[in-house]
C-alpha cells in the first residue's frame, strides 16, 4: 500500500468527484481572521465539520446500546459553534460528500489542534467504494467545556492505494451507511 500525494487528490477529486466540494490548498484564515485550517495537504485532505451537531446528554440516566440505540440521547443543534459539555461528545457531519475508489482505503485522523484541547476525533477509515458524508464523533476528556467551529479544520483523511483491487467493497457488500446524508446514529 502506498499514501497519496496532494497531486494525486488533486487529480482524483477534480476529474471523478472524489470530494465535494474540494478546496486545492491550505486556507488558514477566512476575512483576516485566523481558523483552524482545511483543505489539501501534502499527503492528505483536512476535511470540516457542518454547523449540524447532536449533542450527547444523559438526561435519564440510561445505558447506551448501539444494538438498540435511542435518539433521545442527543439534543439537536445548529450554530457556528458547538460546545461540547465536559467528559462528553457530540456528532457532526462534514461539509465534504466522498466517493471512495475501489482500490482506495483511507483513514481520518483528528487535528492536533483540537488533541492538544483534549478533544479527540474517532479514528475511522473510508472503506473502497463507500461514499457519503462522514459522521464524525468528538470526545472532550477534559473536566471543561470545549469548542468546536464549523466550517472550520477538524480532522485528516489520509488516502492509501492498494497493490491490488479488494475482492468485495462496501458498496458491493451493501455497507450500512453507505450514501449517508445528514449525522447517522449507530444501525446494526
Amino acid at each position: 500500500m502506498t499514501i497519496k500525494s496532494d497531486n494525486w487528490i488533486h487529480n482524483m477529486a477534480k476529474y471523478h468527484g472524489m470530494i465535494e466540494p474540494f478546496v486545492p490548498h491550505q486556507v488558514r484564515e477566512i476575512n483576516s481572521r485566523k481558523i483552524v485550517s482545511y483543505g489539501i495537504s501534502s499527503y492528505g485532505y483536512d476535511i470540516r465539520c457542518a454547523n449540524e451537531f447532536k449533542i450527547f446528554t444523559n438526561i435519564n440516566s440510561t445505558i447506551i446500546d448501539p444494538k438498540n440505540f435511542d435518539n433521545k440521547l442527543f439534543v439537536d443543534f445548529v450554530g457556528d459553534v458547538c460546545i461540547i459539555p465536559p467528559n462528553s461528545f457530540v456528532l457532526a457531519r462534514t461539509i465534504e460528500y466522498f466517493r471512495i475508489p475501489r482500490k482506495i482505503l483511507t483513514m481520518c485522523i483528528g487535528k492536533s489542534t483540537y488533541a492538544r484541547c483534549g478533544i479527540i476525533v474517532n479514528v475511522t477509515p473510508f472503506e473502497p467504494e463507500w461514499e457519503g458524508y462522514v459522521t464524525l464523533e468528538f470526545s472532550n476528556t477534559t473536566p471543561l467545556p470545549a469548542k468546536i467551529y464549523s466550517e472550520e479544520g477538524c480532522a485528516q483523511v489520509l488516502f492509501f492505494e492498494s497493490d491490488e483491487t479488494c475482492k468485495t467493497s462496501y458498496k458491493d457488500r451493501n455497507g450500512k451507511y453507505q450514501g449517508q446524508t445528514g449525522i447517522n446514529l449507530p444501525k446494526i
